[in-house]
């Protein structure tokens, strides 16, 4: 027997999709924003507010977030870092090591 055809890729399946089902959206109780249609990765309808009203003010809030992701990710990989050198950075420059003067306690958390 052949083999039976090959599923359609995920991007036109979800294009082609004419209904939704409560789940696909990120709030089920709300409908769909109308600049969110489906053509950016990852959407699944989250504005709430309906802040993007163009697709150039949507485009300027995505670039922003991922911006914003991308500083969290750093500061994220920076802080503890910043704790682990503290030490030997504040030896190096004459200085006296903030934690090892705060009995081992971070700065940021006192």
């Amino acid at each position: 027997p052949p083999a039976p055809p090959a599923p359609p890729a995920p991007k036109a399946r979800i294009a082609n999709k004419k209904t939704e089902d409560w789940f696909d959206l990120a709030l089920p109780w709300m409908d769909r924003p109308k600049m969110l249609d489906r053509d950016l990765a990852a959407d699944q309808g989250f504005d709430p507010f309906g802040l993007a009203d163009s697709k150039v003010s949507l485009y300027s809030f995505r670039e922003a977030e991922v911006k914003h992701a991308r500083l969290a990710m750093l500061a994220a990989a920076g802080w503890p870092l910043a704790e682990l050198w503290d030490t030997s950075l504040a030896n190096v420059l004459g200085l006296r090591p903030i934690i090892e003067e705060n009995a081992g306690r971070s700065p940021s958390v006192l």
